[in-house]
Order: C-alpha cells, then structure tokens, then sequence
C-alpha cells in the first residue's frame, strides 16, 4: 500500500517531514506482518484519528470548555481595560492618554509573547504548557490588582499579555486534535467563542463592577476566572500524548513559509478595518447616530452577539469552503464597514451593523487559525500564535488610522470608510494568497504525474496498534 506524506493531515503531518525533505513523494509498506497495524495507520491519516483512539465525548467537550473559560477570562481583561481608563488615570493621578499606556503594554506583551513563547516552550508537552500560560495570566492579573504605582501596573499589564497569543494558539491546536473528522474549524470556533462571549457578558459586568467597586476590582474577578481555568484544565483536559511536539528550530521554520505571511497579513490588514470602527464606536453612537450614552453598554453588548454569531458560522463554513468561506466573511466585512458610514447616522440603522460587523469580522477567526495550522507543517504552534499578536498589530493599526482622520476632521463615520478600504486590502492579500496556493498545488500535482517509480521509498514500521509514534521509515532507493 502507497501513502503519499503530502496529503495527510496536519496532526500526523511532522512525521513523514524526514521523508518529504528527502524528496519522497510516497510511501510504499512492503512487510505483510505489519498489514493490519499499516492499514489502521492509513485510516488514521486519511480520515483522523477514530473514535476508540479519543477521549470520551464528554471529556472532549469539557475540555473545549476549559479552553473557552480561558478565552473568556483573557477577552474580558482586554478589553474591558478600554471602558475602565478614566477609573485608572483618576486613582493614579494621571491623565487618560497616560493611562492608556497600560493598553499599549498589554498589546506588546501579546506580540512578544507570542512567538517567543510558542518556539521556547515548543518541547514542552501541551497540556502543561496549557496550565503554565493560564498560570502566568493569573499572576499577572493578580499584580494589576496590587500594584502600588502606575510603573507597577504597566509591567503588570504586559507580563499579562504575554501568554495571550501562545494560549490562543496552542488552544486551537489542541481543539483541532481533539475534534472529530471534518470538524476541525467548528473546534477551534468553540475555543474562539469565549473571547466572543467575554464581549457580551464579561466586558459589561466587569466595567460596571470597575466603576462601582473600583477599577481592581475587575482584575480580581478576571484572576478569578484564570484560577478557574487552571483548576478546569487539570480535572477535564486529557493528557494529549497524541501531540507531537516540536524543538525552536522546527518551529522557526514557520518563518520561512510563505503561506504564513501571506495568513498573516490577512489578518493584520483585514482586521484593522474591524478595530478602526471598535475603538471609536461609542463616540460615533453618541455622537453621529443620537445614541442615549446609557445605551452603548447595550450597544457592545450587540456587537458581542454578533461575534458569537459569527464565530459558529465562520467554523462551519471554514469546514465546508475552507479558504473560500473566509474570503465571503472579509468581503462580507468590507461591504457592512462601507454601508455603516451612511446607516451610523440613525440608532436603528447603526444597531444592525454593528451586530453585522461583529458577526462578519469573527466569521474569519476560525478560518485564518486553521488555514496557519495547515500551512506551517510541522510549525504549527509558532505560526497559530502568530496569527493573535498580527490580530493586536491590526489592532493598533486600526485604531491609529481612525485616530488620525478623526483628527483631520472628518468626523466619526470616517474610521467606517477606513476600515473598508483596511477589509478590501485584507482581501486582496488573501486572493493572491489563494492565487499562489493553486499554482503551488498544481506544480506539485505535475511534479507526482512526472516521478519515478524509484521516488517510493520502502517501509519496514514498527509501530503498536494505538501510536502513530513509532512509525520508522527506511531510506528512499
């Protein structure tokens, strides 16, 4: 029987590497002893692993539900820090701008930790990777609570950025290991749903309590939902030996991919358009479409049901349409971003699109994670960080570009018309990208039509019959 290393999937994928930079394109079992144990490797990586190979149904979704806990615990201390800066600058004797430098250091922390992280932790095993960033981010949530001075806060901001990318990253991972066939994004989406929920439920709560208990308050609740993540990962999270694990090298070799780049940039540059209008919503809502400000809570809490909207239908249709259902639910952004310049003008109006720019937006989420997984081989936990420190890089861009025509004076809807042009550019970075995947699979579907026989390689696996990790192939002839 004939595997071609090529075409399996990712999870199994860092085991044929050795063989693919040999220049093997297939891999032929020869010894009938093994026949049985070969054919249940060959189902495994055509269809993923099988049902007896996987923790119990329940004990999957547990774990998936350990995952969004943390996810809603790092989505609430984000983004709720916005809502809580005058709190901040007037028991710190500070001025607002001032005190929004503990949102730059969060940010920064995001996109050091990322890649950092996700290449020197690379051996270590998933699970307790898992826990320690859990553990970390509670900490350094702790710290914001204490922290006597604002040079005391801002360190502790940034020491809880850190493990934000990489846990987003090594989540969606463990998610799409954990998922059954054919549902790999639908997991990684369920992963993603707490950091849209934290939006609709823990973003308010925690700036109310912020605002009538004061500002530490809602740090401490966050640490509290941290200390429960941990406890939720130790007692549901199975022990993933089916993982692979990779070294720093292995894992800097994302960077040389251009696939990832190309993943990358989408969302750098397509989401820029999303968080030009976030950052200056509320002001565009009171002031463009007569918003009572008491309702804006109200309104972000629309935004939110959006997001988890489009968290469900961006897994589902990343599954179904792959790169195609990501390219409707940017386009999809560009088009709602453009129509909220005119429809922010009245409440009604500007409601709606705000829940269709949120729905839009995080219909991408699930697609991009997934599309990095595929991309980066056998450097998946490097290049699936990466994607949430380029998503605080579009961030940042956005919220510039919209500071910057605000100030030129052209009003509130100007980071609309923004955004649509960041979506459109986003687009046409992930067409090209989409240009170059075709040309490369159709090389390579010439180079397979074109080999030798002698490019088989031939096999003589030792292997159990429950482990893909004993796989030993022989030398290519």
């Amino acid at each position: 029987m004939t595997i071609d290393p090529r075409d399996v999937p990712y999870w199994v994928r860092p085991f044929f590497m050795p063989r693919l930079r040999q220049g093997c394109s297939a891999v032929t079992v020869t010894d009938s002893a093994f026949a049985k144990n070969v054919s249940a490797v060959r189902d495994r990586v055509s269809n993923g692993p099988s049902a007896s190979h996987r923790p119990l149904s329940t004990r999957r979704r547990l774990a998936m539900l350990a995952l969004s806990i943390g996810g809603f615990g790092i989505g609430t201390t984000e983004f709720a820090s916005m809502g809580l800066l005058p709190d901040v600058a007037q028991t710190m004797g500070i001025s607002e701008p001032s005190a929004g430098h503990m949102i730059s250091a969060y940010a920064l922390g995001v996109v050091v930790g990322a890649p950092a992280i996700a290449t020197l932790a690379a051996r270590v095993p998933r699970r307790a990777l898992l826990i320690v960033l859990m553990v970390a981010f509670t900490l350094g949530n702790l710290g914001t609570v204490f922290a006597p001075s604002f040079g005391e806060l801002v360190a502790s901001r940034f020491v809880a950025g850190l493990p934000h990318g990489a846990y987003f990253g090594i989540a969606a991972l463990v998610a799409a290991h954990l998922a059954e066939p054919g549902k790999r994004a639908k997991a990684v989406a369920m992963v993603m749903m707490g950091l849209s929920i934290a939006n609709v439920v823990g973003v308010p709560i925690a700036t109310w309590l912020g605002q009538a208990l004061g500002w530490r308050s809602a740090f401490a609740v966050v640490a509290v939902i941290g200390a429960l993540t941990v406890a939720a990962l130790i007692v549901w999270m199975p022990r993933l030996d089916g993982m692979p694990t990779t070294n720093p090298i292995t894992e800097l070799g994302a960077l040389r991919r251009g696939q990832v780049w190309m993943t990358l940039f989408v969302g750098m540059v397509g989401f820029g358009g999303m968080f030009a209008v976030y950052t200056y919503i509320a002001s565009t809502l009171t002031d463009v479409a007569g918003l009572a400000r008491a309702l804006v809570p109200v309104a972000l809490m629309i935004y939110g049901l959006g997001m988890v909207a489009g968290n469900y239908v961006g897994g589902w249709l990343a599954d179904r349409y792959q790169l195609r259902g990501t390219f409707v639910g940017l386009a999809s952004m560009a088009a709602f971003l453009a129509m909220f310049v005119i429809a922010a003008h009245n409440p009604v109006s500007a409601l709606i699109l705000v829940f269709l720019i949120g729905a839009s937006g995080s219909s991408v989420i699930p697609g991009l994670q997934t599309r990095l997984m595929d991309v980066a081989d056998d450097a998946q936990t490097l290049a699936a960080s990466l994607n949430h420190a380029a998503f605080n890089l579009a961030n940042a861009i956005g919220a510039a570009l919209g500071g910057a025509v605000i100030a030129a004076g052209f009003g509130y809807t100007a980071p609309a018309a923004v955004g649509a042009v960041l979506a459109v550019a986003g687009l046409a970075v992930l067409s090209t990208a989409m240009w170059m995947q075709r040309r490369a699979d159709a090389n390579a579907a010439g180079h397979r039509s074109t080999s030798r026989p002698s490019a088989e390689i031939e096999v003589m696996p030792r292997m159990s019959s429950d482990s893909t990790h004993n796989l030993d192939f022989g030398e290519c002839v």
